[in-house]
């Protein structure tokens, strides 16, 4: 799938030329000649920082940027829009893009831009050397955690790990309160079961990979494998969740706090609720994650694609990335767009560096496989 936009990025006109003093200053006295001299190299001066800020400023932008997203499409199109009206340069985006087709085109880089729904994906690509440093302006406004090291990636929203629930099928004292209670098999004899994503979801790769730092491999394989047991639907994504638990379809399911939001935001089907997972102080804390962007190193139009990581860091364009997806923006200076959204200062989060998902990327895959959850839905 791919769309295009057209781009313009306005440009600021070369300053003219300083005249030049005339031949007369020469039959000057010694006094007036270092005089006219000295102005004629303060003009000289002038004429290069006029030069110099015109090169600052920036050539006129053109041809396109190619944008991967493995971000739901909903989500990223009203932000590309945006910087179609506000800049001009086409955009061509292939949606639901996995990290690993970064790393698959690496002979032959098609990408100028990475959108991910999960720091590990990114992180794993900057590991791998696959995308490029940056320093774009506005980036103190993200705080070093939720950045690579050299801007390689920026994480702009975030969410948290929890259960959604249906308030006519299940009371909210019956909904797991921590991930290891999906241990229990008693929870697949709840009335219409529960939900989760297919393995191969980014949410679901990071929420293993989570429980990998916390547990180690051989207890978090066993609860991949309770889960794809006890579980008595499989969806390809999360917004199947949420609205198969609105309609009532099933009792709870796994699913990133925002989904409970936008089930809110449904006319119909909205009577839900939401438990966030391990919040009692001997808790492991809820599992989090993030979407960001990150450059691809070599990518074909790495001009466009700097100018890209500009604009979405200005304030405005942080809060479109979070846009319908009813995320909580990143920078603590921005206000959660949804009322319900709970500020992270306000929960108890898992002690683990977002950065250490990288580590875990690609053999919470294999881990996930071979616990018997398909990473596709067959």
């Amino acid at each position: 799938m791919k769309r295009s936009y057209k781009l313009l990025i306005t440009s600021i006109a070369a300053a003219g030329l300083l005249a030049a003093c005339g031949d007369n200053a020469e039959e000057n006295n010694g006094g007036a000649n270092n005089a006219e001299n000295n102005t004629q190299e303060n003009n000289e001066a002038g004429d290069a920082a006029d030069n110099n800020s015109d090169e600052a400023a920036g050539e006129e932008l053109s041809g396109e940027l190619v944008v991967y997203s493995s971000r739901n499409e909903q989500f990223v199109d009203a932000l590309l829009d945006k910087f179609e009206e506000d800049t001009g340069v086409e955009v061509q985006a292939l949606h639901e893009a996995e990290p690993l087709q970064i790393q698959e085109e690496a002979g032959n880089v098609q990408a100028d831009v990475f959108i991910s729904n999960d720091v590990g994906g990114l992180e794993y690509l900057n590991q791998e050397g696959l995308l490029a440093e940056s320093d774009p302006e506005n980036i103190d406004t993200i705080d070093e955690q939720y950045r690579a090291d050299n801007n390689e990636w920026v994480a702009l929203s975030t969410r948290a790990r929890g259960f959604i629930y249906n308030k006519d099928l299940i009371d909210e004292e019956d909904v797991p309160s921590r991930m290891e209670d999906l241990f229990e098999e008693s929870y697949a004899d709840v009335e219409n079961g529960y939900a989760i994503t297919r393995g191969g979801n980014g949410g679901m790769i990071g929420n293993v990979s989570a429980l990998r730092y916390e547990w180690g491999d051989e207890r978090t394989q066993e609860w991949v494998e309770a889960i794809q047991e006890n579980a008595s639907g499989i969806f390809e994504g999360h917004g199947d969740i949420r609205r198969a638990v609105g309609a009532g379809e099933h009792a709870f399911g796994l699913v990133n706090n925002y989904y409970y939001h936008q089930q809110l935001e449904e006319p119909n089907d909205n009577n839900v609720g939401f438990v966030y997972a391990d919040q009692e102080e001997d808790d492991m804390g809820a599992i989090v994650n993030a979407a960001g962007a990150g450059l691809v190193e070599g990518g074909p139009n790495q001009e466009n694609a700097e100018a890209f990581m500009d604009w979405v860091l200005e304030e405005e364009n942080q809060l479109a990335f979070v846009g319908e997806s009813l995320e909580v923006p990143i920078n603590e200076d921005l206000d959660p767009p949804f009322e319900e959204a709970v500020p992270f200062s306000e929960l108890h989060v898992q002690d683990m560096p977002l950065r250490e998902l990288g580590d875990y990327f690609q053999d919470t895959r294999q881990l996930i496989e071979d616990a018997g959850l398909d990473l596709e839905l067959r």
